[in-house]
């Protein structure tokens, strides 16, 4: 990849990652229920998803989606289902997800974590939209496609995790304000509607 392109990416992918999205809202909600340790497996899945939609947008997978859209709409649909359960349980303070009113975290499940970061990251149309838009500019077809796409990777997922850890460092530091004023069941149901928020623009986008 030549250095004008290089230097065009990554404030380019900064700002898309570092926007308020699907992905950062749910860092923030973990990041205020669960800690940032746990969070960081949903971030895990979240990066892996990711990374499979950049490459299947340069290889062309993205074309399938479009022939066969009913696929991504169950996808989307049931990715929502689910994180609509887990805002009504965290507006309920119940469920694994929710602090309980002693101001302490569930021990949440690491695969659990780390599947919801990648369904929310492979079941979100924006994030295809942008991908799609995005990635062709940034490859040169004079050079090996290979080597591209680690960079591309390297620098789209660094800027990724740099944004959602901001976002799951900022969920932490509401949960400490609010834990102080013991205000534990609005800090699971702020947290709640954020996770329904998720699931609405997921299911609805």
């Amino acid at each position: 990849m030549s250095t004008a392109l290089l230097f065009a990416l990554i404030p380019t992918f900064f700002f898309v990652s570092v926007t308020p999205g699907m992905c950062m809202t749910l860092a923030l909600t973990l990041g205020m229920t669960v800690g940032i340790r746990r969070t960081m497996w949903m971030m895990l899945g979240e990066l892996f998803g990711v990374g499979l939609v950049a490459v299947s947008v340069v290889i062309g997978v993205a074309a399938l989606i479009v022939q066969y859209p009913q696929l991504f709409v169950i996808l989307k649909l049931a990715g929502g289902g689910y994180l609509l359960y887990l805002g009504i349980q965290l507006w309920r303070s119940r469920g694994k997800m929710a602090i309980d009113l002693n101001g302490v975290p569930n021990n949440t499940g690491r695969l659990q974590l780390a599947t919801q970061g990648f369904i929310t990251a492979v079941a979100n149309p924006k994030g295809w939209a942008f991908f799609i838009a995005l990635l062709p500019p940034f490859i040169d077809p004079a050079r090996p496609l290979v080597s591209q796409m680690v960079i591309l990777l390297t620098v789209i997922l660094t800027l990724e995790a740099m944004s959602l850890m901001v976002y799951a460092l900022g969920g932490k530091s509401l949960s400490k304000a609010l834990q102080k004023s013991g205000n534990v069941r609005l800090m699971n149901r702020i947290a709640g509607t954020l996770m329904i928020g998720v699931a609405g623009w997921l299911a609805l986008g």
